[in-house]
């Protein structure tokens, strides 16, 4: 944490109202009748829940929040005399409620909490507040801790596959996928390799900061609480990077004197070790989260095309991070998070001529984030948030210019180094009013400066450097939100946000130098700015306690990032040229949908969206010359389509889930290349679905099996027939049984059957296209333990 960081903290702690330092507020307005609430948070298994959050809220809609200490006790003191309700939630659970008339005794609740069904859920993520699921007007997905869990799964991303809804730019494993190309889209909502969802890790920006995509390897996920996946426009909350929907990885709390360690080892030499370890002393909480994996991966390229030049695609990466919270008292939380990030990839190919070079990819992160949380002395809540990214990222390419016969040349083209600085930050403020009106509002800022520093090599043995360029730039990005979110009935709610946006890209320059003569090429490149303004209205209406409807309407936008509009890179043969006159895509899109609980434990729902977006960036095949692609606005699209999914509960110990989504993505209007309309907008398949059936009984073993099927899509912009991917479905499966209160073993298996599926086509040097070429992962499969220690 840098020392301007702490400074603003200690100020901001020092100019909140109540003193300074903050003292917490007096118990009571008027002590003597006031009605104070305590008790102990169980499962339905009589075990305590630490850190469930209790909430205290009087008639006028004025609360006071505390949280259930490590043996599930809470007490919290009412802002007002009078009647109360007690509300106490907890992630996985369902949520408690309970009314206590004025000078009912209070002093002895016992909260159990049941097993939360889809809609019993609690969420942060799509209104920036907490709210159950089944109260907001959006399709959200929780995947909670012990999914995730029971995941086979050894990355975050592809825990996120059992959503039909989500994909990569490719339909490849952040195991194997280069991480430009690892930009995540929601119902494929502009797919590339920029994403266009925002990622956040416990609310902070997980994005990379230069070019959008995401590290996946880098999120915890084996000390995420949950998951939760925001799908349709959020610019109204949360700017130009959630366009097409948020995803937040949300961690736990530190608890006493934990140790918790995941071993496991795999085939393809497949090594990972996940690392907890927390202690709380009185006040402070402290975690440590380490990950480490390596691989040696698997060739990525048919057997029936492979050549001298293919070998494995493989990942080693490391991870860090120590967390620490701060809680001065049940009504401040403050937090400061540093962790270290480092990743090498081999990307599957080699030089033919000497020295043998590789094609491969490497990236060192420090991220740093610190934030507070004060409830104050009217009940209102203010929150703020910094954080910093410094990241540099190598990657080299190669070509293939017998691609399309024997595989065996292969040379060195393009070699770049990409430096990125990022700060941002955000400030929000919320409050009930009479018990009606969730008042909510705030600002965030990001400032990003980065270069693509670049080699190109000749087109004969890629020995010498022919050209040296540095290309980059600074974005600003600044916003201000607000959103009230109406319960006029208990049977209506009504969420109105909007926000206006201002962004700015400036210092822009594409310097290239002819090595041969010196030559220096320096165009004058015009800063790019704009303001733009992202309402959204939902509105939810309960026609039954198991059926309610919702719709809502809502735009986003995104400006383009330093990547597209500054760096460039190549696949194979093809190159992608960058464009730094991009203009900001922008996209209106509606939802409706229906919730029905038709039986107990039971969860069916259904949505129907329409997206129509203007000056999507896309990579458009260039007439000339062969092999050349340029990102650019590519006029109007739009993306339609119905979501469904079903959840059965199936006494306490079985589930089973299901999840579809029909999916047309087309482009609408091209001027630059009226051949492209009516084209379906690549790497987007019409179908796709997930079905999942788990088992969980701590007495005799718990186990899971998830099946992932993917309809056919097209890899490139022109719809070619040769450039087809075929679809395919894959089955997971994992078992796992404990061994003590200590001690778990299991077993797990991603692709159980081994399906041989295509991710990728290539081209020959004409420019010409091959048949399907690459492969998704191969068969994994792992055997590991899991421990636990708590001491007291």
């Amino acid at each position: 944490m840098t020392a301007s960081t702490a400074f603003f903290l200690s100020q901001l702690l020092l100019a909140l109202p109540g003193g300074s330092p903050i003292q917490q507020a007096p118990a009571t307005t008027t002590a003597s009748t006031a009605t104070t609430v305590s008790g102990v948070v169980r499962d339905a298994g009589g075990g305590v829940i630490a850190g469930a959050n209790v909430i205290v809220r009087v008639a006028s809609g004025a609360e006071r929040q505390g949280v259930a200490g490590s043996d599930g006790r809470f007490s919290v003191t009412a802002p007002a005399p009078g009647a109360v309700t007690v509300i106490v939630r907890a992630d996985g659970f369902a949520e408690f409620r309970r009314t206590f008339a004025a000078g009912e005794p209070a002093g002895a609740v016992e909260a159990t909490l049941a097993a939360a069904g889809i809609t019993e859920q609690v969420s942060v993520t799509p209104t920036r507040t907490e709210q159950r699921l089944g109260d907001v007007p959006a399709a959200v997905n929780v995947i909670a801790k012990e999914e995730i869990r029971q995941t086979p799964a050894v990355v975050a991303d592809d825990v996120l596959r059992r959503l039909p809804e989500f994909s990569l730019f490719r339909r490849s494993s952040s195991i194997s996928a280069h991480p430009t190309s690892q930009g995540v889209s929601l119902r494929g909502i502009g797919p590339s390799g920029v994403s266009r969802s925002l990622v956040l890790l416990d609310g902070v920006p997980f994005n990379d900061a230069f070019g959008g995509w995401v590290y996946w390897t880098a999120l915890p996920i084996e000390s995420a609480e949950r998951i939760e996946v925001v799908n349709g426009a959020s610019s109204s909350l949360y700017g130009s990077y959630a366009m097409g929907g948020v995803l937040n990885v949300v961690t736990s709390q530190p608890t006493r004197r934990t140790v918790e360690m995941k071993a496991q080892y795999g085939n393809r030499s497949t090594p990972k070790l996940d690392l907890r370890a927390s202690d709380v002393w009185g006040k402070v909480g402290v975690a440590v989260d380490a990950t480490a994996f390596d691989t040696d991966g698997y060739a990525n390229v048919l057997p029936s095309q492979r050549g001298g030049v293919d070998n494995n695609v493989a990942v080693q990466y490391k991870n860090v991070a120590v967390k620490l919270d701060y809680n001065p008292t049940d009504r401040v939380h403050a937090f400061v998070r540093a962790g270290y990030f480092t990743e090498e990839r081999a990307n599957g190919k080699r030089t033919s001529f000497t020295p043998t070079i590789e094609e491969s990819n490497d990236t060192a992160w420090t991220y740093t984030s610190g934030g507070v949380r004060a409830v104050l002395p009217d009940s209102s809540s203010l929150q703020a948030t910094v954080f910093t990214d410094a990241k540099e990222f190598h990657s080299n390419f190669l070509a293939i210019p017998d691609a399309g016969t024997t595989r065996n040349v292969g040379r060195l083209s393009l070699t770049q180094t990409v430096p990125t600085d990022a700060v941002g930050g955000m400030a929000q403020w919320s409050r009930v009013f009479r018990g009606r009106h969730a008042v909510t509002g705030g600002m965030d800022f990001r400032w990003v400066d980065g270069d693509s520093v670049e080699d190109a090599y000749d087109a004969q043995t890629g020995a010498n450097k022919t050209l040296h360029r540095v290309a980059g730039g600074t974005q600003r990005l600044f916003g201000l939100f607000v959103q009230d979110v109406i319960t006029p009935t208990d049977r209506l709610t009504v969420t109105l946000s909007a926000r206006v946006d201002r962004w700015r890209n400036y210092d822009a320059h594409n310097v290239e130098t002819m090595l041969s003569n010196g030559a220096v090429s320096d165009p004058d490149l015009a800063d790019k700015q704009d303001t733009v303004v992202s309402p959204r209205v939902g509105v939810l209406y309960r026609l039954t306690d198991r059926v309610s409807v919702w719709g809502d309407l809502a735009s986003g936008f995104r400006a383009p990032t330093l990547n597209e509009l500054y760096r460039r890179f190549s696949l194979g043969a093809q190159v992608t040229l960058a464009n730094p006159a991009l203009g900001p895509e922008r996209l209106v899109g509606g939802e409706f949908g229906i919730n029905i609980l038709p039986v107990r434990g039971l969860t069916w729902r259904t949505t129907v969206f329409d997206n129509r977006m203007k000056d999507p960036v896309a990579n458009v095949t260039q007439p000339s010359p062969p092999n050349t692609l340029k990102r650019e606005n590519l006029g109007r699209t739009r993306i339609w389509g119905i979501q469904t999914d079903a959840d059965y509960r199936i006494g306490d110990h079985v589930r089973v889930g299901g999840a579809y989504i029909y999916d047309i993505a087309k482009v609408r209007e091209n001027d630059v290349n009226p051949a492209l309309v009516d084209r379906y907008l690549q790497q987007v398949p019409k179908h796709r679905g997930a079905f999942q059936f788990q088992y969980a009984d701590p007495k005799y073993f718990s186990a899971g099996v998830d099946v992932q099927a993917v309809g056919d899509q097209f890899d490139d912009d022109l719809n070619t027939p040769a450039r087809v991917l075929p679809g395919y479905a894959v089955v997971n499966a994992s078992v796992s049984r404990a061994l003590g209160p200590t001690l778990q073993i299991f077993l797990a298996a991603q692709n159980l059957f081994d399906k041989e599926f295509w991710i990728g086509t290539a081209s020959d040097a004409s420019g010409n296209p091959i048949a399907p070429t690459l492969i998704g992962m191969p068969r994994l499969v792992s055997v590991g333990l899991r421990i636990r220690v708590q001491g007291r």
